[in-house]
């Protein structure tokens, strides 16, 4: 995110933002090809182009780095699934829509993903706990968003509500396994597949 100002403190600020998020998307490309445990930031600084003291002027640690990738697919997550509640006509379009722009983010992120779903466990738990706090509470827009629909319509779940939310969420996430941008259909198309068959449940 640009630092926010006027004049050359502001241009200054923009620029080192802007070197901290080449940072970041070399080192997502470098632990989502090697594996966070094997990566170094050796690798990190190679795949962007900087030596390694210009790089540890910018971060600290590569598990700084780990924590920035978790942070920068839960904000942003957290951030859409909220504007898309926020401006849906129907909760029932809410729900959709969630699902949809979950599996369209999963699949254009795959890099990303890979990292979040594979390297959990080489946090340590003081930085984890806000990361897992984040993602609940994105779990919680969904779930609420749910809950409203059902509601509204007077309608019930063949399941318990958190069985039904964590099953949409499995499958959009899963996608990130499976999903060939080469095949017939876009991720935005996947999305709109996959949440037809879950609404399926909510409408039955």
């Amino acid at each position: 995110m640009a630092t926010r100002g006027t004049g050359a403190g502001s241009a200054i600020g923009s620029r080192a933002d802007e070197q901290r998020q080449r940072i970041l998307d070399a080192a997502v490309a470098v632990f989502s090809r090697r594996g966070y445990g094997a990566a170094s930031m050796n690798d990190v600084a190679a795949q962007v182009g900087l030596s390694k003291p210009t790089l540890y002027h910018y971060v600290r640690t590569k598990q700084d780095l780990l924590v920035a990738v978790y942070e920068e697919v839960l904000d942003e997550s957290l951030r859409s699934a909220r504007e898309i509640v926020a401006g849906a006509p129907t909760t029932r379009e809410a729900v959709r829509a969630l699902i949809v722009e979950r599996v369209r983010y999963t699949c254009e992120h795959r890099d990303l993903l890979t990292i979040c779903f594979h390297e959990e466990s080489a946090l340590p738990e003081e930085l984890a706990a806000p990361i897992l706090e984040r993602r609940r509470e994105f779990e919680r827009v969904v779930r609420d968003a749910v809950e409203a629909h059902l509601h509204e319509t007077g309608r019930t779940l063949p399941m318990a509500l958190g069985v039904y939310v964590n099953t949409c969420l499995g499958a959009a996430n899963w996608t990130y396994k499976w999903f060939d941008p080469a095949g017939p259909r876009s991720a935005r198309e996947l999305g709109e597949d996959v949440a037809g068959v879950l609404l399926g449940i909510l409408d039955g």
